[in-house]
């Protein structure tokens, strides 16, 4: 069984019993979401859901959602978050996916509950940032470098910001520097720029596509046309926040 990153779906909200059916519903109501009470077979709507790229909340024991989640798990860039909830609703525990979702899961359960978000990400927790899921409007053009750019923060590196900090990198607790030597740089950027292991780059998600298409004109097509587009007015493909077209070409 794989996961299908291209389909999550509303969250699903699983209640191992009855007695936490209300507070299933709850959940579900507030995050848009499916709620399900006592299944016939729990591990098999658990793996389900999450091969399918839904969102799982448990309201369960951590450990009912390990053992029954445990041999799909393979890339954690695909995956769906996981997030535990107390029976009680006093404890929200993202397991999997925490700055792919779950740790913003997390808050929003735990607001509505009245529960703590018990968020463990290292980057969350010493620097009160996640690297690798910016806010809303913002895109990281090359997260596969987080995990070396995160170990050499661990480390005490510093970091040195090129261009202009938004609000919410200037907010947190990251080792900032002005010297442009440093051994970590975070690029704000509009227009390509080299990445690597010590370099993030993000940019502003501020450009909308305007479309229109031949018809019976292939997909192929349509992506290479907007890539070559892009290339050529030297924009970052990350920066697309929204493609518009017309009814009868969508």
């Amino acid at each position: 069984m794989t996961v299908s990153p291209h389909s999550p779906g509303p969250p699903l909200v699983l209640a191992i019993s009855r007695r936490q059916a209300e507070l299933a519903r709850r959940i579900a109501q507030v995050l848009g979401g499916q709620a399900v009470v006592a299944p016939a077979d729990v591990p098999a709507s658990l793996r389900d859901a999450f091969s399918s790229g839904q969102p799982v909340i448990g309201i369960c024991a951590a450990g009912i959602l390990i053992r029954a989640l445990a041999p799909l798990l393979a890339d954690k860039r695909a995956e769906p978050p996981v997030i535990a909830v107390s029976a009680n609703g006093a404890h929200v525990v993202p397991l999997l996916g925490g700055h792919h979702g779950a740790n913003a899961l997390a808050r929003r359960i735990a607001e509505a509950t009245g529960g703590t978000a018990a968020v463990t990400t290292a980057s969350d927790t010493l620097f009160g940032v996640a690297l690798d899921d910016p806010p809303p409007g913002w895109r990281l053009v090359n997260p596969q470098d987080v995990k070396s750019f995160a170990a050499a923060l661990m480390e005490g590196a510093e970091v040195f910001v090129e261009g202009d900090m938004p609000d919410w990198l200037a907010g947190s607790a990251l080792p900032f520097t002005d010297d442009p030597g440093a051994p970590l740089r975070i690029s704000i950027a509009k227009r390509p720029d080299e990445p690597g292991p010590r370099h993030l780059v993000y940019c502003p998600r501020d450009v909308v596509l305007g479309v229109g298409m031949a018809r019976d004109a292939d997909a192929e097509s349509l992506v290479a046309l907007v890539e070559e587009t892009l290339a050529r007015a030297s924009l970052l493909p990350e920066r697309v926040a929204a493609i518009g077209t017309i009814a009868v070409k969508a």
